[in-house]
Formats: C-alpha cells, sequence, structure tokens
C-alpha cells in the first residue's frame, strides 16, 4: 500500500466503523473494560475487524480507545495495561495483512482536565505518552486520536503522541448540539486543530450524519488539512433497555457521499455502524470519489531512434468522426436524440422495433444507457449494433465506469471503435444498490472526467499508459449534467472539468424549470461552449412527480408542477398535463444559443408519444 499520508492527499480513504457498540452487539455489557478483550477474547475482535476489511474499509482503528493507564487502574488492569494496547495493533495487523492501514486509537482519559476536574494537564500528558509507547510496540501504521470534547485534552494527546513518533497522526473533535455548541463552534474548533503538528483534522461521534454535514460545510473550507468525518448512526433508540442505533445503511451511505462531495478527504463511522454501512459507504463514495483520482499520464520518451518516441497523433476533426457530431457542429439544426430501452433479457424485437419507428419517422440519433439504476440489461454497444443492422439507425451508446476496471474499458471502447460506434457517452453510474443486484462490486476506478481524459489520449493514438495505440480511435465523446442539482454550485464545477477533460457535447437530466436550467448555463458560461442537449421527460403523474422528487437523488420537480398534477381530476388528466408541461420546457428551451437539441425519454414507455411531444422533426 502506498504510505498513508500520500493517500489522504489524493483520493478519498474509507474508514472503518463503530468497535464498541459491536461489541455490546456481542453481548458483552458496558461494566466491563472492552479494550481487555484483546487478551481475553481476541477472536471476537479479529471477527470485527474482517467484517470491516471484507466490507470494503480501508483503515483498520484498534480497539484501544479507552485503554490509557488511568482509567485501565480503575478497571484493575495496570499490570497488563502494555500487553492490551500492543495486543489491540498486533490484531488489527494480522487481519489487515497489508492490505488496510493500522490506525491505533487513542481516546480521552476520561476524568476532566483541572480547573474542572481534578486531573492535571501534565498527568494526562503522561498518560498519553504512556499509551503511544505501548502501541507503537504493536507496529501501527497512524494514530487516529477520537471523541475528545476537550480541545485542551486533545493537545495534550496531540503533544503526547508526537514526543515519541512522526508517524501519522489525525486528531479528530467532538460536539453534541445538546451541550450548546453550533456547527460553527466546532468548526472553530477544528481551524485550531488544523494548525497543530497534525497530518488530518477530524469531527466523530456526538451526533448524527445530518448535524456533522453542517458542521463539514461550515469547516472544509477553511482547514488546509485533510479532513476525517465519521457520524454516529444518527441517536440511538431504547428498545427494551438496548442502545440500538435505527439508521439504514443507505442513509449513512448517502451522508457519506455528501461529505466528500463538501471537502471530507476519509469517511468511516463512529457509534452504532455497522460493516454493512461501511459496504454502502464505499459503493457510495466510489461513485464519486473513484480510486483513480487524478489521471495523469507518464509516456517516457526514448533515445535518437526515431521509432523509440511516443508522439500523440492529431485527432481527427470533430466534425468528421460521427454524422451525429456533424449535424451538431456544422448545421444549426435542433437535434433530437431519443432514449431506446435495451431489453432485460435476450430478445431485442421490440427494441429494434422501436429503433425503426423512430428512424422512419426522422429521429437523428437513439442513445442507449448502460445498466440505468444499476438494472441490468442488454449491453449498449450491443443493442445499438443490432439496432444498425436492423434499420440504419445511429445510436449513442452510454458507457459507464461502475462496472469496468480500467483494462476492459480500454478494450470495450477499441471494439466500439472498431464497430462503428464512436458516439459514447462517458457516465460514472449509479451505485449497485440502487439495483436489481446489491451485492455485486462497484469498480469506479476512474469517474466520468477521468474516462472523457482517457477516451481523448485514444483519440490521439494513446491508450491508458500513454503508450501508441498503433492508429487513433475516432470516439466522439460526451458527458451528462444535472441542472436541477441540488448542489448546483458543484454540478457547474464538474461540468466546467469535463469540458476541460475533452467533452464535446451534453445531455442533461430531465428539467422541468427552464429558469433553472437557464441560470446553469449562466452558471456555466466562462467554459467552452460544446453543444448541449436538454433532457426532455413528461411526467405521468402526480404520484410519479413525487417520486422522482423525493426518492431519486438529484431530481427536482417544481412545486408548481407538482400543484398542477395534483389538482387534475383523473390519471389520464395528470398525464396530459404532464406532457404539457414537457411541451412547455421545449418551447421555452428551444432558440437558447447554447442548446442544439434535446434528448428525449420516451413519454410513457410509448415512442409514439414522441411525435406527440416534439412535432414532426426538422429536416437534416
Amino acid at each position: 500500500m502506498q504510505p498513508f499520508r500520500e493517500a489522504i492527499q489524493h483520493g478519498v480513504t474509507l474508514f472503518d466503523g463503530a468497535m464498541g457498540t459491536e461489541i455490546y452487539r456481542r453481548g458483552v455489557f458496558i461494566n466491563r473494560a472492552f479494550e481487555e478483550l484483546n487478551l481475553a477474547s481476541p477472536e471476537m475482535i479479529t471477527e470485527i475487524h474482517a467484517a470491516y476489511l471484507k466490507a470494503g474499509a480501508q483503515v483498520l482503528t484498534t480497539n484501544t480507545f479507552g485503554s490509557n493507564p488511568i482509567r485501565m487502574k480503575e478497571f484493575g488492569l495496570e499490570e497488563q495495561f502494555v500487553a492490551i494496547n500492543k495486543r489491540g495493533v498486533e490484531i488489527a495487523k494480522e487481519v489487515a495483512k497489508d492490505r488496510a492501514w493500522v490506525a491505533a486509537s487513542i481516546g480521552p482519559i476520561g476524568q476532566p482536565l483541572a480547573p474542572v476536574g481534578r486531573l492535571d494537564p501534565g498527568q494526562a500528558f503522561a498518560a498519553f505518552q504512556a499509551q503511544t509507547q505501548a502501541l507503537l510496540a504493536g507496529g501501527p501504521d497512524l494514530f487516529v486520536l477520537e471523541t475528545f470534547y476537550d480541545v485542551r485534552e486533545l493537545w495534550q494527546a496531540v503533544r503526547a503522541v508526537r514526543s515519541v513518533t512522526d508517524l501519522p497522526v489525525i486528531a479528530c473533535v467532538s460536539f453534541a448540539p445538546e451541550r450548546g455548541k453550533a456547527p460553527a463552534d466546532a468548526a472553530s474548533v477544528l481551524q485550531t486543530v488544523d494548525s497543530w503538528p497534525v497530518d488530518g483534522v477530524g469531527v466523530n461521534c456526538g451526533a448524527g450524519p445530518r448535524t456533522l454535514l453542517e458542521v463539514v460545510e461550515a469547516a472544509a473550507p477553511k482547514l488546509k488539512k485533510p479532513l476525517l468525518v465519521m457520524a454516529n448512526a444518527g441517536h440511538p433508540q431504547d428498545v427494551d433497555g438496548r442502545q440500538i442505533y435505527m439508521a439504514s445503511p443507505e442513509y449513512m451511505a448517502e451522508y457519506a457521499r455528501r461529505f466528500v462531495q463538501k471537502g471530507a478527504r476519509m469517511v468511516g463511522g463512529c457509534c452504532g455502524t455497522t460493516a454493512d454501512m461501511i459496504k454502502e459507504m464505499r459503493s457510495f463514495v466510489r461513485s464519486i470519489a473513484p480510486g483513480v483520482q487524478d489521471v495523469q499520464v507518464h509516456i517516457e520518451v526514448g533515445g535518437d531512434d526515431p521509432k523509440d518516441k511516443v508522439e500523440s497523433l492529431e485527432p481527427t476533426p470533430i466534425a468528421e468522426r460521427t454524422e451525429f457530431a456533424r449535424k451538431l457542429y456544422t448545421t444549426d439544426k435542433f437535434v433530437i436524440s431519443v432514449e431506446l430501452d435495451p431489453p432485460r433479457g435476450l430478445q431485442p424485437g421490440k427494441s429494434l422495433e422501436g429503433a425503426k419507428y423512430l428512424k422512419e419517422n426522422g429521429i437523428d440519433v437513439i442513445n442507449i444507457a448502460d445498466g440505468p439504476r444499476a438494472v441490468a440489461r442488454m449491453g449498449p454497444s450491443a443493442m445499438a449494433l443490432l439496432a444498425r443492422e436492423y434499420c440504419g439507425i445511429e445510436s449513442v451508446i452510454h458507457y459507464c465506469c461502475r462496472d469496468r476496471n480500467l483494462l476492459g474499458m480500454q478494450m470495450d471502447l477499441i471494439g466500439a471503435n472498431a464497430l462503428g460506434l464512436q458516439n459514447v457517452l462517458a457516465v460514472t453510474g449509479d451505485p449497485p444498490k440502487m439495483g436489481t443486484y446489491p451485492n455485486a462490486t462497484a469498480v469506479f476506478d476512474i469517474d466520468s472526467i477521468g474516462l472523457i481524459t482517457f477516451i481523448q489520449m485514444m483519440n490521439r493514438g494513446l491508450d491508458f499508459s500513454g503508450r501508441p495505440l498503433g492508429g487513433k480511435t475516432n470516439i466522439f465523446v460526451g458527458a451528462g449534467c444535472n441542472p436541477a442539482h441540488v448542489e448546483l454550485e458543484l454540478e457547474a464545477e464538474r461540468f466546467g472539468k469535463k469540458v476541460a477533460a475533452g467533452a464535446e457535447f451534453f445531455f442533461s437530466q430531465p428539467v422541468y424549470d427552464e429558469d433553472m436550467l437557464f441560470r446553469f448555463l449562466d452558471m456555466t458560461e466562462e467554459f467552452p461552449k460544446v453543444p448541449f442537449l436538454v433532457g426532455i421527460l413528461p411526467l405521468a403523474s402526480y404520484k410519479n412527480a413525487e417520486f422522482l422528487h423525493n426518492e431519486v437523488p438529484g431530481m427536482q420537480i417544481p412545486q408548481r408542477v407538482r400543484d398542477r398534477l395534483r389538482q387534475a381530476p383523473s390519471k389520464e388528466a395528470q398525464r396530459e398535463v404532464g406532457l404539457e408541461v414537457a411541451k412547455e420546457t421545449l418551447r421555452a428551451v428551444r432558440g437558447h444559443p447554447r442548446i442544439r437539441g434535446a434528448y428525449v425519454y420516451p413519454p410513457f414507455g410509448s415512442y409514439k408519444a414522441v411525435f406527440d411531444l416534439i412535432g414532426v422533426p426538422e429536416a437534416s
């Protein structure tokens, strides 16, 4: 594994979840020192670490949170203090086997510092120093100082660790809203810790993910060092005398994704989090923060012999790559693309008849999604080839980063280019949990931005490692965007990154508020202009609108539109309202200088209804 300090500067690092609540869940009561189980029941601790490693955790945190000498003395374990700490690290290392980093956990003393309490700061320093030395005997990769409510005590812990080792240190503060600390207060404390000799700062415990998101929003822009966020699994509920955390894995995973979007470089879980939650976090986080964060190509140029030199080729002019590209780049035509659903099974007949109908009625191009919503269907390349052979229609194939590693991507794209399937929409993809195979492994070696970069390398005659391909591809590559994204500034920033990577056209998510679309276009005005096709999806009913608005990430249906649907007297009337709203949107966006066409989702699953929406397509 790469050095931990290097890893947290590039990409997102996933920590494990709770240790204490997992031990409690296995029937060990809280009147016992959980850390002593390192000696008395090492198989239990091994089992917990192994579950987190299998779930995808990249950092395993030792069962040594409270094993400082002062607290161990309270349990009569002062004679075993060194062995408890050393063995805690050893157990984690035996599980990790160089597949994860081992973080030696240090928590508070358990007594308040003077003048509030009787514990002298010097005594705290000595206790933390002794624990650090005991932990070092086991050979950890880093230290995580966690759940410190008193920043003065945290300072003594940082001083103590730094007095005996230069291993990486992540220092975490905790706060609870009921203690009167607002997110801004926690952010101010994090800024203080950020100035200390630590490698990262963090916030953990004390609150659930919603509250910690407010902390991240307030703190992340002001910090210079990587930020770790480890939220509790919501607030515990008393069930038959036991404290049970009710948050679902999906809930925790969605917030982990939001933490990363707001600037966290490290995420994990605190009280109540489980291996299932960490597994979902891994999938959700990798969907926006793939393993290969910075696409960097190192090309070794040989000596004087011309055959040893590696040179890129001049890409084929965009308008000459495909007919779709020609229409977008050399004509004034308002281009219409319609989404064609590939079959879930083996029979493509219905899809092929749909493609033929669209072709005969003047649709410019069909686009074929790649496992949308993580549902397995016939692959888009196969469907596109069948459609072309059946009726001659041109396709845009979606290509998803979720399911293939870099090797598979390169092979697929070389093959698609050879078959003449050269319109490609690069998408990151939905996490598998959303679909029919929730236990499938999400790869996410790169995201759509990285994929666009690699495709443009191939268009210059270089493979993903920068070596000559023996020719060049002629792929017309596009990207998706969501003008109605909740985090519109973030979406505009990613739009710019996609353009910089080489995106040559854009398909948008469905739009129901043209004012929001125009605002997004204004926000992206500074970037080079590429053809933009606006997504149009008629709403089928009020229930459909409520589902999309509340259940589908990134979708926003304006209240005025939902009210119009709700007030319609019947399902048929609601369908007519949905179609009219789509027509109004389409009329409003036509003529905008940035918008070159529409990306139409067949209304109510009917290809015939496409023409009720768009009318008769204009001639090419």
